[in-house]
């Protein structure tokens, strides 16, 4: 299942995560990145990383428009 945030532009990852939940972006640790017309081509979040289409980004990321976005972090 996938969920929709807007983020301002310019957001980092970290900050973008923060949006929906204040631990993510205080245990931000990274985030797992792809883009829109990918994954209607592949189909699922899974196959992305098997063809090669799903990259690992760090705290300084700013989000682009149509990115999908899985967050990795350690809740407090």
């Amino acid at each position: 299942k996938l969920q929709a945030w807007q983020v301002s532009q310019g957001d980092t990852a970290p900050t973008a995560g923060g949006r929906i939940h204040t631990d993510m972006e205080k245990g931000y640790i990274r985030a797992e990145v792809a883009g829109f017309n990918d994954l209607l081509q592949v189909g699922k979040m899974e196959a992305l990383k098997e063809v090669g289409k799903l990259r690992v980004e760090g705290r300084d990321y700013v989000v682009k428009d149509g990115d999908i976005i899985r967050f990795l972090f350690e809740a407090e």
